[in-house]
């Protein structure tokens, strides 16, 4: 019997965190969390994470440092945390999923580079439901054709700090790549002015920001006559932290690349 992956968790205290802890926790067949990481100044170091995520059990100290007792690391914390977890995983040869949003070009330079020694699989969303999107998406804007229109709305709570969401991106990128459009030409981010008319091809992007919104994006198909809506709606982080735990099985034992969540859904 295969032994549970030993996972380490950065960002364990935070709302992703917290759910991905609660779950693995109760798949002790699949899953040992061996370390919970915290942001050094957190008032939360040093509390036991288990406790903290009101479970039962306890034994598990909050940490500011990420120690190489790991087989998978599980990143949902901040891009300021990325080159130093990614230094320790590629040293001692560790898997890493990273879920960290808001990541800059140099970050994303950082997971190439990273993926030449580890497994490494990054995900603006790591919800199975919304990566099937993301993969149906192309071939859906290639068969409407151009002469439907393509508005992106993303809804998320009022705490979230970067917009459009990594989630909105990949799916007009999906588009973009599908249907031979330029992101940096072809992609609006709302609109204000006094002429705003759409241009052709051009495919606008709006984030919405208040309550506590887990996450909803809905792409629009618009054309003479008719209007077709897909939309996902998330419900819980649950389905977040399923797919990063989902990831993590999946990358554990596998060669060094760069991976995503089509990899783990086996999507051409």
């Amino acid at each position: 019997m295969m032994k549970p992956i030993r996972l380490a968790i950065c960002g364990a205290a935070g709302r992703m965190g917290l759910r991905i802890v609660t779950l693995a926790h109760g798949e002790p067949e699949k899953f040992s969390i061996c370390q919970a990481i915290d942001r050094p100044d957190s008032p939360r170091i040093g509390k036991d994470i288990f406790r903290y995520a009101g479970l039962s059990d306890s034994g598990l100290e909050l940490t500011a440092d990420l120690e190489p007792d790991f087989d998978v690391l599980i990143d949902f914390s901040q891009p300021a945390a990325l080159g130093g977890n990614l230094a320790v995983c590629k040293q001692f040869g560790r898997a890493a999923v990273i879920g960290t949003t808001g990541l800059s070009k140099s970050d994303h330079d950082l997971i190439s580079a990273a993926s030449d020694k580890i497994p490494i699989l990054q995900a603006n969303n790591t919800s199975v439901g919304v990566n099937w999107l993301i993969g149906m998406l192309g071939a859906m804007a290639n068969q409407l054709g151009s002469d439907y229109e393509i508005e992106i709305v993303e809804m998320h709570h009022d705490r979230k700090k970067d917009a459009p969401s990594g989630t909105a991106l990949s799916l007009a990128e999906a588009i973009c790549s599908a249907t031979g459009r330029d992101p940096r030409h072809d992609l609006i981010f709302g609109r204000h002015g006094d002429n705003v008319v759409r241009q052709h091809g051009q495919i606008g992007i709006h984030a919405v920001r208040m309550g506590d919104i887990v996450g909803e994006h809905t792409v629009y198909f618009s054309t003479g006559g008719e209007r077709l809506e897909v939309r996902h709606v998330a419900t819980s982080r649950d389905t977040f932290a399923r797919g990063a735990l989902r990831a993590a099985s999946y990358l554990f034992g596998r060669p060094p690349g760069r991976y995503t969540m089509r990899h783990v859904l086996q999507m051409k």
